[in-house]
């Protein structure tokens, strides 16, 4: 015993060396990595003091937006029929009792006010439904493929890219194959009468040739016949490897064969043509089809006849559609804040809302979309603005209910966007990716830097950039609605029994209805400016200038920034603000109110 206790001792500072460390130094080391880092703690951007308007860099949330992503949707096959015979003690050769096979799962997707951004649907890419469940003996038919719903934010727009149909491509492969048969046969009788009239012609010329001639004449006939028919017999018939035959027949039991005609199917929901568009600006209060589940295959009692008594073969399950979609997402905010880089956006967002968005001094500090909600009435009291308008989508009502019904507003959202610059429009910066977010704001507020220069020249540019935006936008929506035009279904003749009737519950079609042009429909909307660091020195002449030059636009003395013709100038106001400190803050909520509930 006292030579083992010996050898642990020796071995002990190896194994654990950290018990034999001095005290000192184990007690004086964190000490001294927590003072180093108490002192070396980030302090604000400028020399203000620490407020929730003014935090440190590293005080800010930065949840996952992504508002782009690709899809690949694989709706469910179907399953087969199954090939069986009841088999009981004194019934040895019963009737068939194949069950039929269950049908694909469907491809859903539904608008819900709870998403707000679609990095969950960009990790996952591929989304597929459950397949149907074979059919079994005694009759049992198989289960129904899964289904499977994409849940997206409201403001969603889907856009089909690609798509694969095997019912349209096994139409195709059909009407191609029953083409090939007639010409192949037009072939073949021609050269079976130009043959014969050789052959006939040799013999007016030989009178006299003898009945033996005549017998090879026959049988070279007949040979050719047969040729002919072989020939027909290589072509393989598409419809044939629609069949599923019993596992237990041989080869020559299977080419020989003959099967009758293939009823013709239809698709508990049919199949939207192509090319899908969605336009999901409100909630859906049911899913919408995008890809419809294969057609479950027949068991062998649907071919029960004089000619086959005891079938032996059930059909197989349909292939479903696949296709990709891209999602692209709008923010449905009812006020878009617009401005230059560094123009103080985050810290506005700050102070109407409660948000937590990063503040900084230096230009792109917002690289994706913030939305903020301004509470009007925590009912509490009585609220802090009173609102004349009922309340609507963007408040929690449903589309289509009574606005009778409806209470006053209660909130209403903003919008920050990453900062615009020269040649946004054209993809410099981050404005392009994130312009489109604007689009369906009620309200624009233009967010202009006092201290930064020129305010109507910066007003000037920020109009500029984004109707040159609508206009890009426009010319899109006119190409998609003539490719929209375009008919891309190849069989005309099979169209209509292989998709049938389409009926997509509210979906916004662009066709239809007459279109607002994206320009003025942006240009339309309600405006104002937002004057920040207006408590700096040397501001005054630049505001003075800026409230000026809206007065002369909603005089009518000078353009709309936007140079288009019937744009929103009816009362184009600036507030100055000192956004960092939270003065006159409040104006903005109750001018917002106004131009909403108009």
């Amino acid at each position: 015993m006292a030579v083992r206790s010996t050898g642990s001792v020796i071995l002990a500072p190896f194994l654990y060396p950290t018990i034999f460390r001095p005290l000192q130094a184990r007690v004086v080391g964190p000490a001294l990595c927590r003072a180093h880092s108490s002192s070396a703690g980030p302090s604000t951007v400028n020399d203000l003091p620490e407020s929730r308007l003014n935090p440190r860099p590293d005080d800010y949330t930065a949840p996952s937006f992504i508002d782009k992503a690709e899809l690949t949707l694989q709706a469910g096959r179907g399953g087969s029929g199954c090939v069986s015979f009841q088999r009981e003690a004194f019934l040895p050769d019963g009737p068939p009792n194949g069950g039929d096979g269950g049908f694909g799962g469907n491809v859903y997707i539904q608008a819900a006010h709870g998403e707000t951004s679609l990095h969950k649907l960009s990790r996952r890419r591929f989304i597929r439904a459950g397949r149907g469940k074979h059919g079994q003996g005694s009759g049992k038919g198989g289960a129904r493929g899964e289904d499977m719903v994409i849940t997206v934010p409201v403001g969603t727009v889907v856009r089909e890219l690609e798509r694969q149909d095997p019912a349209a491509e096994e139409a195709l492969n059909i009407q191609a194959w029953l083409t090939m048969q007639k010409q192949k046969k037009k072939e073949q009788r021609l050269a079976l009468e130009a043959k014969t009239k050789l052959e006939t012609d040799i013999e007016g010329d030989e009178v006299d040739q003898s009945t033996e001639d005549d017998g090879i004449y026959r049988r070279r006939r007949k040979q050719l016949e047969q040729e002919v028919e072989e020939e027909d017999l290589e072509l393989d018939d598409p419809q044939r490897q629609k069949w599923l035959l019993y596992p237990g027949m041989s080869k020559s039991e299977m080419k020989s064969t003959s099967f009758p005609q293939l009823p013709r199917r239809t698709r508990l929901l049919q199949q939207p043509p192509a090319p899908v568009y969605l336009d999901l600006s409100r909630p859906t209060p049911q899913p919408i089809l995008l890809a419809a589940g294969g057609i479950g295959g027949l068991g062998n009692p649907h071919f029960t006849s004089r000619q086959h008594p005891r079938p032996i073969f059930a059909t197989k399950g349909e292939d479903a559609v696949s296709m990709r979609i891209s999602l692209e997402l709008k923010l449905l905010a009812d006020v878009g804040l617009v401005g230059l880089p560094n123009a103080g956006k985050s810290t506005l967002l700050r102070a109407l809302t409660n948000s937590r968005t990063r503040v900084g001094n230096w230009a792109f500090t917002t690289l994706q979309p913030n939305i903020g909600t301004v509470v009007l009435d925590k009912y509490s009291g009585r609220p802090s603005v009173q609102s004349q308008r009922k309340a609507g989508i963007q408040d929690g009502a449903l589309p289509g209910a009574d606005a009778a019904d409806a209470g006053p507003r209660t909130r209403f959202t903003v919008a920050d966007i990453p900062g615009l610059i020269e040649g946004a429009h054209l993809d410099r910066g981050l404005g392009i990716a994130f312009l489109r977010h604007v689009e369906r704001a009620g309200v624009l507020a233009f967010v202009v830097d006092l201290a930064a220069g020129d305010a109507v020249r910066a007003l000037q540019a920020l109009w500029c950039e984004v109707g040159l935006y609508a206009q890009m936008r426009d010319e899109e929506e006119q190409d998609r609605q003539v490719e929209s035009r375009v008919n891309w279904d190849l069989t005309s003749e099979g169209s209509a029994a292989l998709r049938g009737p389409v009926s997509l519950i509210n979906a916004e079609f662009a066709g239809g209805k007459e279109q607002v042009s994206p320009v003025l429909h942006i240009a339309g909307k309600p405006w104002f400016v937002v004057a920040t660091k207006a408590d700096l020195p040397s501001t005054q002449d630049n505001f003075r200038q800026l409230k000026a030059y809206l007065d002369d636009v909603t005089g009518g003395k000078a353009a709309h920034p936007s140079g288009v013709d019937g744009a929103w100038a009816r009362d184009c106001a600036a507030i100055p603000v000192s956004a960092i400190n939270g003065q006159r803050v409040d104006r903005i909520v109750h001018w917002t109110v106004g131009l909403l509930d108009e």
